[in-house]
């Protein structure tokens, strides 16, 4: 949010892990990650890796610890559930654990993904759909089974 006209990471940056994410994924990750090359300053970020499967997580750590052997420059952010803070992921890299607080206000936070995530010219696509034009949005409901 410090540089409000910086793109938001791309696809190929950011990994969702669930209880499902395979070890070939995370691997693939931690390779764009942790490979020395020269496509710039990107951060990369595992989001909710105290998902991670027992195995994967094993594996993942195995392969980190032998690709930055190679590369003491990489950028790599992973998010944590604190609720889970005793899973594999968040106890191996403990040392470097950093308990977050969003520094700003939610509605600072909003309208700077709104400019993100607003289609600059509206036409026929899906984020019509969404709110104000946005190409994401959230459906959520209280009750399960609902269709969301």
């Amino acid at each position: 949010m410090n540089s409000p006209n910086q793109p938001l990471p791309t696809f190929d940056e950011v990994l969702l892990c669930t209880p499902q994410t395979t070890a070939e994924q995370v691997g693939l990750f931690l390779r764009r990650c942790l490979i020395p090359c020269s496509r710039g300053e990107k951060i990369y970020t595992m989001l909710y890796a105290d998902e991670l499967s027992y195995d994967v997580s094993c594996r993942a750590e195995e392969l980190f610890q032998r690709l930055q052997r190679s590369n003491s420059t990489y950028r790599l952010i992973i998010l944590c559930n604190c609720e889970r803070e005793h899973s594999y992921i968040p106890s191996v890299f403990s040392q470097y654990k950093v308990h977050m607080i969003p520094q700003r206000p939610l509605a600072e936070i909003q309208r700077y993904l709104q400019h993100h995530y607003r289609v600059a010219q509206p036409s026929s696509s899906a984020a019509s759909v969404f709110k104000d034009n946005m190409c994401v949005g959230i459906v959520s409901s209280k009750r399960a089974g609902v269709g969301k």
